[in-house]
């Protein structure tokens, strides 16, 4: 009788477990998944540009682009993150200026000249002002009636020589980007 009692008592448990839902169980929320986006995604000028060659020429990774135009003028902005420096900038302007105007009006005094970039092409480095340090620029006027800049803006830190060695380095980056595709 005692095992008949145990056993019907056992089978009343197992049947009223079974009655009842279990709470469900919170689980956290899964880890955000980093995605490497192209600089090009974000359209305009940025398209000419690659995370991985400005990477390979100025030696900093950038994984953000914004893009603007206004006018016949086009413009990417690259960055590292949320750090405002460094930023690279790329403007590329439709133009009708020939050669001669160019050096005139666009060369920058003390600016040095740049060979095979172009029509005529510059370099040239912009001391550290306020917050932020030495500005490494080339610019050149493109065979496809186009004015184009590449501006880097160092850090507060970075020594104006190293800011003119980058200045080489843009050079080479510049005469891989292929102007005609905006």
């Amino acid at each position: 009788m005692r095992g008949r009692m145990l056993g019907a008592g056992v089978a009343v448990l197992l049947v009223a477990g079974c009655d009842t839902e279990a709470e469900p169980v919170a689980l956290p929320p899964p880890a955000p998944v980093a995605v490497d986006v192209a600089a090009a995604s974000s359209g305009g000028a940025c398209r000419l540009l690659d995370f991985g060659v400005i990477e390979q020429h100025a030696g900093v990774r950038f994984d953000v682009a914004a893009a603007s135009a206004t006018g016949d003028s086009h413009t990417c902005v690259v960055r590292a993150g949320q750090d405002a420096l460094p930023e690279l900038t790329l403007t590329v302007t439709r133009t009708s200026i020939d050669t001669a105007t160019f050096t005139a009006d666009v060369v920058p005094e003390k600016a040095a000249k740049v060979p095979g970039l172009g029509q005529r092409a510059y370099r040239r480095t912009v001391s550290a002002k306020g917050g932020a340090g030495p500005v490494a620029e080339v610019g050149w006027l493109a065979a496809e009636a186009r004015l184009v800049t590449l501006r880097y803006a160092t850090a507060r830190d970075t020594a104006k020589a190293d800011a003119e060695r980058l200045t080489e380095a843009l050079v080479t980056l510049a005469g891989q980007l292929d102007i005609r595709a905006l």
